[in-house]
């Protein structure tokens, strides 16, 4: 279909599968190819994305995860296991999802607002003076930086199609609730939660996950139908279906297809004075009825456990730091996700645990978007694949030990601290003080920090090791050392005159290699290593 200049609330525009309105970058020459979504998927097939230029890095999970679905949906309608080979195929099988809309609206950025547009549902009583209007992407976005933090909003001056599908699929899919006015994706656990996307990426380009995890998806879909109560002819696009945003049009899992993409928000896109803006209004009522814990079967969403039950993983302020992480690489406290498992098709060389989530914070706020990419060894990939569980609880229990002894040593830093800043003044007081404290424990993040980059390099050292004891007893000692380097840091902070301040630092230096050498020590490896040394 041809596009036009100026769209208006009547005219298709901006049809993603007709007119090259996305663009990638070529893996190898870098190249910027423009595309339809058809094309896309040809070239996501033959691995030839090596990225999307526009796409901003929070968007990156939601929008591979639409892809995934999207052709996963397209496939299993036509009775096929592998991707159509022209995109001619690819474009028939998407507008045979869309039955009532042959010419290509549900596809398109802008229709008639009593019809779909791309992920956006039809609103019959029309857009009134209620509706908000937002001029750009970012405003719609979930980190359109609400209150400003994370990314400022109305920084795109002048957004494109590919700006606002973006933005689009990101508000759709991983929402979290909002004040009561807005409600949450049904993909995580509550208003609190946060849609995760973690998976194993093999070597290649995106194209390559995309082949990886489409496969995964399409082989799943049975377990996924058989634990969770979805229909057996469910809507799998949602958008498609009108949306008044009363309880009578609220969905729930059987009318739903296991593969669904949802939309959690009532938004059109319309044209006002020849320029593209979007119209929002409050859903204060799901579009999916709510799903305890976010359990949907969702193959990116590893599951969490506590008395409360079972519910997908939330990533709290903290992010994906190594105490988290490395329970999401060692199966044993979450229950992997099928993009989690290695496959039998997988490579044992070149293999990546790819982690991504949009943090919770206080008050329900959004703490920041948290990635994470851990390259794994052969020797693990190996006994991951295996899954033997004395071989893949021995690697827990290594992984367990280390963060348990970097705990050690960040208490004994940290006492050290505390000694550097206020030994007089704690001594003096007789009790605890708590400004003392604080000064310590912010001055042991640097500790933290190079342990936490460290952590999974190290780790698989450890792992991939013929004499793991001997790694171990060098790491601690290595340990050491940079527990004490962070406290000479320091000195330039502690006390400043003369006789008190080499008193401090003699103290203090005094008290890290006491705890760290005694024979009574909360940490005797750490103890007997440096003896040995």
């Amino acid at each position: 279909m041809k596009q036009t200049t100026e769209p208006d609330t009547q005219t298709l525009w901006g049809n993603l599968l007709e007119e090259p309105l996305l663009h990638y970058r070529r893996l190898g020459s870098g190249e910027r190819i423009a595309c339809t979504l058809p094309e896309l998927f040809i070239a996501m097939a033959h691995d030839q994305v090596r990225d999307f230029p526009a796409l901003r890095p929070h968007q990156r999970h939601p929008w591979h995860a639409f892809l995934v679905q999207l052709a996963a949906i397209a496939l299993h309608r036509a009775g096929r296991t592998e991707p159509f080979v022209k995109a001619q195929e690819w474009q028939a099988a998407l507008l045979t999802l869309t039955p009532d809309d042959p010419d290509g609206a549900a596809w398109s950025l802008v229709s008639p607002v009593g019809r779909p547009a791309f992920m956006q549902s039809p609103v019959l009583a029309g857009i009134d003076a209620k509706w908000e209007t937002k001029g750009t992407p970012d405003q719609i976005d979930v980190i359109k930086a609400s209150k400003n933090h994370d990314l400022k909003s109305q920084r795109m001056s002048r957004p494109t199609v590919e700006d606002w599908v973006y933005a689009l699929v990101s508000l759709q899919t991983q929402s979290p609730g909002d004040s009561g006015s807005y409600k949450e994706s049904s993909r995580m656990d509550g208003g609190w939660g946060r849609r995760p996307g973690i998976g194993i990426v093999p070597p290649g380009g995106c194209g390559a996950r995309w082949l990886r995890d489409l496969q995964i998806l399409l082989n799943e879909r049975k377990n996924i139908g058989e634990k969770h109560p979805f229909g057996s002819s469910g809507v799998a696009l949602v958008w498609l279906k009108p949306w008044d945003g009363s309880v009578q049009s609220t969905l729930s899992l059987l009318d739903l297809d296991p593969f669904y993409i949802e939309v959690t928000r009532r938004i059109r896109m319309v044209c006002e004075s020849t320029v593209i803006v979007a119209k929002t209004a409050t859903t204060p009522v799901s579009r999916i009825k709510p799903i305890d814990g976010g359990l949907t079967g969702d193959i990116w969403s590893p599951i969490d456990s506590d008395k409360d039950g079972k519910k997908v993983l939330t990533v709290r302020p903290s992010g994906l730091n190594y105490r988290v992480a490395s329970n999401l690489l060692m199966p044993g406290k979450f229950e992997f996700s099928p993009a989690m498992k290695l496959q039998k098709t997988d490579p044992l060389v070149g293999l990546k645990m790819r982690m991504e989530s949009i943090a919770w914070g206080p008050k329900n706020t959004n703490a920041g978007y948290h990635t994470r990419n851990i390259l794994i060894g052969k020797k693990l990939a190996v006994i991951l694949a295996a899954a033997r569980k004395n071989e893949i609880d021995e690697l827990a229990m290594i992984s367990k030990s280390r963060v348990e002894q970097i705990a050690s040593v960040h208490s004994m830093l940290k006492n050290s601290l505390v000694v550097l800043f206020g030994k007089d003044l704690q001594k003096e007081s007789g009790k605890k003080n708590e400004a003392i404290d604080t000064q310590a424990e912010r001055f042991c993040q640097p500790f933290e920090a190079e342990c936490d980059a460290q952590f999974f390099r190290e780790l698989i050292e450890e792992i991939e090791a013929e004499d793991r004891d001997a790694v171990r007893r060098q790491w601690l000692c290595d340990l050491a050392d940079r527990a004490e380097r962070v406290l000479r840091l320091a000195f330039d902070a502690g006390p400043r005159s003369g006789q008190l301040r080499y008193r401090a630092q003699s103290a203090a230096l005094g008290r890290l290699h006491g705890q760290m050498r005694s024979d009574k020590s909360n940490l005797p490896t750490l103890a007997q290593a440096l003896k040995t040394r």
